[in-house]
């Protein structure tokens, strides 16, 4: 796994051993990223949250291509020492916080509109994605005109709304599938 672009661009990612853990292909994430990029246009600025971050590869992509800040969000202490380690790797350490612990109380200490762009990566098929998009829902972290990103296997289905966050567009990678939600009333 690697970063596809930005700064950090071909720098390599240290990852899990073991099927445990799933990160986001490097296809997927290119493909993910066109289509941020496209809605998004420049990164700079953008304050990013990485829920279920994993190894931490899609903030450090946002971090490398200009987002201003990232907080990642693991409650593994084996993620923690991978993002830490895949942070100073690409350099962008200062621009990142690492915060172990519980996604479902983790969103309860962010203020409101506190992030233009959320990453949620959650374990599949365990109805994960729903109630952490109602729960940043009812939190309002994501900024009135920003986007959430949800990644769910392909069966997993996600009702089109869900709080005040609307599904504006899906994107399936083989058994992936992105959810693209934002304010309701905006597309």
């Amino acid at each position: 796994m690697r970063v596809i672009a930005g700064t950090s661009r071909g720098r390599r990612l240290v990852t899990f051993k073991g099927r445990d853990v799933r990160p986001t292909p490097d296809r997927v994430r290119e493909a993910l990223f066109s289509i941020l990029q496209s809605r998004l246009g420049d990164f700079s600025d953008i304050k990013v949250l990485d829920l279920f971050s994993g190894s931490g590869a899609l903030a450090i992509e946002a971090l490398s291509r200009g987002a201003a800040t990232a907080c990642l969000v693991e409650n593994a202490p084996a993620s923690e020492k991978i993002i830490r380690e895949n942070l100073e790797r690409c350099q962008l350490t200062e621009k990142a916080k690492i915060t172990t612990r519980d996604v479902f109380l983790a969103l309860r200490d962010f203020s409101p509109e506190s992030f233009d762009l959320i990453f949620l990566d959650p374990p599949y098929g365990r109805n994960l994605a729903e109630r952490a998009i109602l729960e940043i829902s009812q939190q309002r972290v994501l900024c009135s005109n920003g986007t959430l990103c949800a990644e769910t296997g392909a069966d997993e289905i996600l009702p089109e709304i869900i709080g005040r966050l609307k599904i504006f567009d899906r994107r399936r990678y083989g058994s992936i599938m992105i959810h693209f939600l934002c304010n309701e009333g905006l597309t």
